[in-house]
């Protein structure tokens, strides 16, 4: 593919995104639905919740990951880039949750995005157990319809695959894992 080629399809992307953003902001995106506390954590009420649309991807380290095969579990979907120093801070409070939690039947998977595989690798390497989808060119946040999204972001997905709660800024592991048990708690509805 010629350089001129790849220019034009990298702006046609972007232009697809950049209307995905513009139009979030006006349309009934999911967290409309829901409740956003003063911490900004946005929380769906159980009957209020949308299901998660189908997400596959190719992981980094090779295979592919689909959210379908981890239905009935609780999904800790994380939005991260190895550039990004909040995703730096926040990767040892996912670990923690992680490693926390993974007992009560709930999984975690990140989504690299606007990254080069190297370095991604090497992140991933050094502070996470969990696996995580390569999404350069950010189709895997469009289809969890997070238009909106930034990086990083998180969503905890419940045991139905709809999206419980999600957060468009770093974490902590004194926030995120009583939101992630809470919700593992809850029983299938």
């Amino acid at each position: 593919m010629s350089r001129q080629v790849r220019r034009l399809a990298a702006f046609g992307l972007t232009a697809v995104v950049a209307a995905g953003v513009l139009a979030g902001c006006g349309s009934e995106s999911w967290e409309k639905q829901c409740t956003t506390n003063a911490d900004g954590v946005i929380e769906c009420a159980p009957d209020q919740r949308p299901d998660a649309r189908e997400v596959t991807g190719e992981l980094l380290t090779g295979g592919n990951y689909d959210v379908a095969q981890d239905r009935g579990k609780v999904v800790v979907v994380n939005f991260w880039g190895s550039w990004c120093p909040p995703c730096r801070a926040e990767a040892d409070d996912l670990e923690e949750t992680y490693q926390a939690t993974k007992a009560k039947d709930v999984t975690f998977i990140g989504v690299n995005s606007r990254d080069d595989r190297d370095s991604a690798k090497a992140f991933e390497r050094t502070r996470a157990t969990y696996p995580s989808i390569f999404d350069d060119d950010g189709s895997v946040a469009l289809k969890f319809d997070v238009t909106q999204v930034g990086t990083p972001a998180t969503l905890i997905l419940d045991r139905q695959g709809r999206i419980a709660a999600g957060m468009r800024r770093a974490t902590t592991v004194g926030e995120l894992q009583p939101l992630v048990e809470r919700i593992a708690a809850e029983r299938a509805s």
